[in-house]
């Protein structure tokens, strides 16, 4: 089948498109950044560039297809333009517009499980666009997910990041003992697949949610368990709750839980009871326990380019010129990745949580614990036979690449770090200016030193360094570079899951 999804950068589009190739469909997707966007699947995924707000941008977007799968939807407002009735209502009545100009007469919709009750402006925007829905002349199915959660996800994931804290203090909205059943984001892709195919399925509405109810404080001892956190919970009444999340998010940092998610926290977001989990009982799909999701997000946040990131890039330079060393520069840099934890300061531990990796393999996401910080999270973004190159998750105070290397300087071999970052958000550029970037400057000559003494040499200059500020057209180049990483790990991880060569 030739399919069209409606956005692919999100968690559920980004899965969903996985999974159909994976099962040998063909896709199209449509997106704002749909070129951008479609590079992770290298040339599998036919790229629309348009807005489903926009009538005149999505028009040829269905042509030659066999069905529609939209999938975007927003659950936070920006206005003006980004509302629940111009993305959620309007642009769910552009899409199936476009579906009957095409002349598909398959359309599967993704709601939300709270959507037939909910009171929230968000489930309201929902129910009018299943309205919309249930007036196609074709083929419609209306799934509605329970709390997707899945790498970069803006609930679950936030709450994993707030538990891996300094404190870790982290905010319990209310009692904190509101359920809701959360389906992790490779489930609810299989079941949306799933849908698609299925002729028997039009004319329904499955509700689709992952095998667990689960609250606030049951995530945060569930979190507490698979970092080695203790978690202190601090109750937050939810008027100051929505009052808070509004004040953070201007300095960058997040809380779990809007105005929407709130109103859907104090409704109960679950399948009601005598209702049917379509996931299971429909769809035959063995869904994936609550503590496996967990533990695989874990692994699994997004990465933190330059550009996201707040004021000046800079370069840092630390390196030394070894000699006397019996190891060339092959053999020195497999030193350095079988003895990272060993060459890292003491304050800085690569072995911060159970079942915590400290290999230095491609794909490998290292997650360390920084004072003042508690634990961040790195990935091994490229690994060539002298270098290797870790870019910061989410999480993370920074937002860049640290790449180390190893290269020959006539007799002597050079051990290098560089890097690459600006602070992730206004608060960490105040502890950066403040103590965070002596304490950096530390961490990575004291690397550099203890690479000189495992390498059985000696380095006469000592350690040297140097740190610039790179002018906009350097900044874009280094953006470039991190995204473009960024990018073939994102082709290695869909690859590996679609069985593609």
């Amino acid at each position: 089948m030739r399919i069209l999804v409606t956005g692919g950068s999100g968690v559920v589009g980004a899965g969903t498109v996985t999974e159909l190739l994976r099962r040998g469909h063909e896709v199209r997707l449509l997106a704002r950044h749909a070129r951008d966007d479609a590079r992770q699947w290298q040339n599998r995924v036919t790229p629309h560039e348009g807005d489903v707000t926009d009538p005149a941008s999505i028009a040829g977007a269905a042509d030659g297809c066999d069905a529609v799968l939209h999938v975007v939807g927003i659950v936070e407002e920006s206005p003006p333009s980004v509302t629940f009735d111009a993305v959620n209502v309007e642009g769910t009545r552009n899409m199936l517009a476009e579906a009957r100009r095409a002349g598909v007469h398959r359309f599967v919709f993704v709601s939300s499980l709270g959507a037939p009750e909910g009171k929230s402006e968000y489930h309201r925007s929902k129910r009018d666009a299943e309205r919309l829905v249930r007036q196609f002349e074709g083929n419609w199915t209306i799934c509605r997910p329970g709390n997707v959660y899945g790498p970069g996800d803006e609930q679950i994931s936030v709450m994993l990041r707030l538990v891996r804290g300094v404190t870790p203090l982290v905010p319990t909205i209310g009692s904190g003992d509101q359920t809701f059943q959360p389906i992790w984001w490779e489930d609810l892709a299989r079941a949306l697949a799933a849908v698609v195919e299925r002729d028997d399925l039009a004319g329904r509405a499955l509700d689709l949610a992952g095998p667990e109810q689960t609250s606030q404080n049951d995530l945060h001892e569930r979190m507490s368990r698979i970092t080695g956190r203790e978690v202190q919970r601090v109750p937050v009444p939810e008027m100051l709750a929505t009052l808070g999340a509004k004040a953070v998010s201007m300095v960058g940092w997040k809380i779990p839980f809007g105005d929407a998610e709130l109103q859907m926290l104090r409704e109960g977001n679950t399948i009601p009871d005598g209702g049917t989990n379509a996931l299971t009982e429909t769809l035959g799909i063995t869904p994936t326990p609550l503590d496996d999701g967990l533990r695989k997000l874990a692994d699994l946040q997004p990465e933190q380019s330059p550009s996201d990131g707040i004021g000046t890039l800079k370069r840092k330079q630390f390196w030394a010129d070894i000699v006397g060393s019996k190891h060339s520069p092959e053999t020195l840099f497999t030193l350095f990745r079988s003895h990272f934890d060993e060459v890292t300061p003491v304050f800085v531990d690569a072995k911060a949580e159970p079942r915590t990796s400290d290999v230095l393999e491609e794909g490998e996401t290292v997650t360390l614990a920084l004072p003042m910080r508690g634990h961040v999270q790195v990935r091994v973004a490229s690994l060539e036979p002298r270098r290797v190159t870790l870019l910061t998750l989410a999480g993370h105070p920074l937002a860049g690449a640290v790449r180390f290397l190893c290269e020959p300087r006539g007799a002597a071999v050079r051990f290098q770090v560089e890097v690459y970052d600006r602070p992730a958000n206004v608060i960490d550029f105040i502890a950066m200016r403040a103590i965070g970037d002596r304490l950096q400057d530390h961490t990575w000559s004291h690397v550099v030193e203890k690479m000189v003494q495992v390498s059985g040499g000696a380095a006469p200059e000592g350690v040297e360094s140097e740190i610039s500020s790179l002018d906009e057209q350097e900044a874009a180049a280094i953006d470039r570079w991190v995204k473009e990483l960024v990018v073939k790990q994102k082709r290695r991880t869909t690859e590996s899951r679609t069985g593609a060569v």
